[in-house]
């Protein structure tokens, strides 16, 4: 594998992998931030240059320092032949099978060859899968190969009813001081690793809430180092309001103009929150979100 550190290699890449949304879209996130000061050091690989058929996406070795830290230790995966993954996998050192690690992708067809490479380096994998959801803006880039949203005024979203301003609420970026909050109600949070990770996201990418008559967060979303939209969450007073998809739509419209990709992914039994993100103008996409826990035996929950 080639490490890509050329920043012009790197936005020639981000611009080609426009081509293969939605499948590409983890990756394709990973880049942006990346080629936008890169805050979670992360690092680019491809099988060859410039005619690439894979791209893998690590954090940095620096990064990768505590074996149990399933938040930091993620690779997220893209390739344009998924049937040959299994040979790159297993014939490189680019995953560290010792460590307990997440893999991410949105096809499918990676699972077969992440499953042989750990099973070649008696590693546990659990898989997990959710739909994917995306707006017509990120899809247009894949019509038009180009690397770059319109501005919000040529969009011409109806969405002015959630722009109104609602007495006692008041729709603001996310403070890192309501980390702990975030962490507590996240369902794959509530220890110290994911209290770190939390801290990082909020304090380095784009974050919303709605801050409520106490002046406190009553609903709430982050982004993660591969612009995906999550740990979204209402407090039950709030819940059935339509206040996530107020927030959602502020936030939407304001990673629009500032030319930030950006999708979500919901389990596909949470009825409440697909609704919530259809009504802020979300669609479900022709891929799947995919994502491998791998464990290595002396580390495995099993």
């Amino acid at each position: 594998m080639i490490l890509l550190d050329n920043s012009q290699k790197l936005l020639t890449l981000y611009k080609s992998l426009a081509s293969s949304i939605p499948e590409s879209l983890k990756v394709y996130g990973s880049v942006y931030h990346i080629n936008h000061g890169n805050p979670f050091n992360m690092e680019v690989l491809v099988d060859s240059w410039p005619d690439y058929q894979m791209v893998i996406i690590r954090p940095q070795k620096q990064e990768m320092t505590d074996d149990m830290d399933s938040y930091t230790n993620v690779y997220r995966i893209f390739s344009k032949d998924p049937q040959k993954s299994q040979e790159v996998l297993k014939n490189c050192e680019i995953i560290n099978w010792k460590q307990r690690l997440q893999i991410q992708g949105l096809q499918e067809s990676l699972g077969e060859g992440i499953r042989a490479a750990a099973f070649s380096k008696s590693v546990k994998v659990e898989h997990s899968t959710a739909v994917l959801l995306v707006t017509e803006d990120i899809l247009k880039l894949n019509a038009s190969n180009e690397s770059k949203f319109r501005s919000w005024a040529e969009t011409g979203h109806p969405d002015d009813d959630f722009e109104r301003e609602i007495p006692n609420f008041k729709y603001g970026q996310l403070d890192v001081s309501y980390s702990g909050l975030v962490n507590d109600n996240w369902e794959r949070g509530k220890n110290e690793r994911s209290l770190r990770y939390i801290k990082r996201c909020i304090g380095a990418l784009p974050a919303a809430c709605m801050l409520g008559p106490e002046g406190a967060p009553v609903a709430w979303l982050t982004m993660d180092p591969s612009c995906e939209v999550g740990m979204a969450y209402s407090v039950e007073k709030y819940r059935k309001t339509g206040k996530m998809a107020q927030v959602m739509v502020r936030y939407k419209k304001y990673l629009l103009q500032k030319n930030i990709p950006f999708y979500i992914s919901v389990l596909e039994e949470n009825e409440r929150s697909r609704s919530s993100a259809k009504a802020a103008g979300f669609f479900e996409a022709s891929c799947e979100w995919h994502q491998w826990t791998c464990y290595p035996q002396n580390l495995a929950p099993f």
